[in-house]
């Protein structure tokens, strides 16, 4: 399997920090943030990456991650997406570097506390759909929220102003190939921009979309809010470990 990061758009909501800088290199305690997503799928054995970034400051990741050795990669690849056309249509241009080949798609501002291994391990036994990541969270309504049926995905409905459940679509998705089938039938948003909430019902209506709920804390990092919690959950969470080392 291999790995996407999507790691572009604007972060208008972090201005002015975002003002000279892409929202992922910004600090989430003491590493870039871009870091987190890359480790992620790193401990879920993945080894070969593409980032898909834009804007002014796509060549400071370059700079940054280099070809990824650091990490134990055996290499990133890179995509740059022009303009403003959404998450789907920053994942369309990794159609080339699937090469056929399933993929985990993480959102380059999602930080968790723990790992995505088991996931991806009952994704590869799946074969063929989809699968989402969920998390039940207080304010469900800033997400794509899942309405589940049994085991089942029933809807995904974008930022509902009132929520069926509490369950939050994180920004971590598994797909077989047909994704970019789905993404070329597309048609923009109301914000102008393909929505991967449109590719995840497509997999509902289609019958194969599953779902796990993730294990640990969670955090996404594009708001100010956000930033600040998961510097906090980062920190503490190294405090933690370093106490254990300690005994």
């Amino acid at each position: 399997m291999k790995g996407v990061i999507l790691a572009g758009g604007l972060g208008s909501r972090l201005m002015p920090l975002t003002k000279i800088t892409n929202k992922h290199l910004l600090p989430v305690f003491d590493r870039p943030m871009i870091y987190y997503p890359i480790q992620t799928l790193v401990d879920a054995g993945i080894r070969e990456i593409m980032l898909v970034t834009g804007g002014n400051s796509a060549g400071d990741f370059l700079r940054l991650l280099e070809n990824g050795a650091a990490f134990g990669l055996n290499r990133i690849h890179y995509a740059y997406q022009m303009g403003e056309g959404g998450i789907a249509d920053a994942l369309r241009l990794a159609e080339p570097f699937a090469a056929g080949d399933p993929i985990c798609v993480i959102l380059g501002d999602n930080i968790l506390e723990k790992g995505i291994g088991k996931p991806v391990a009952a994704f590869a036994k799946q074969k063929r759909g989809a699968k989402i990541l969920l998390k039940e969270v207080p304010d469900p309504q800033r997400f794509g929220v899942a309405t589940l049926k049994g085991k089942t995905v029933v809807e995904i409905e974008e930022k509902p102003k009132k929520p069926k459940s509490n369950f939050a679509v994180t920004g971590i998705y598994c797909y077989d190939n047909k994704v970019f089938s789905y993404i070329k039938t597309l048609k923009p948003s109301g914000r102008g921009e393909l929505e991967i909430t449109d590719v995840n019902n497509l997999y509902i209506r289609a019958g194969t979309m599953t779902y796990d709920i993730l294990d640990g804390w969670w955090t996404d990092a594009g708001t100010f809010e956000s930033l600040l919690r998961a510097n906090e959950l980062v920190a503490g969470s190294r405090k933690v470990r370093t106490a254990g080392k300690a005994r």
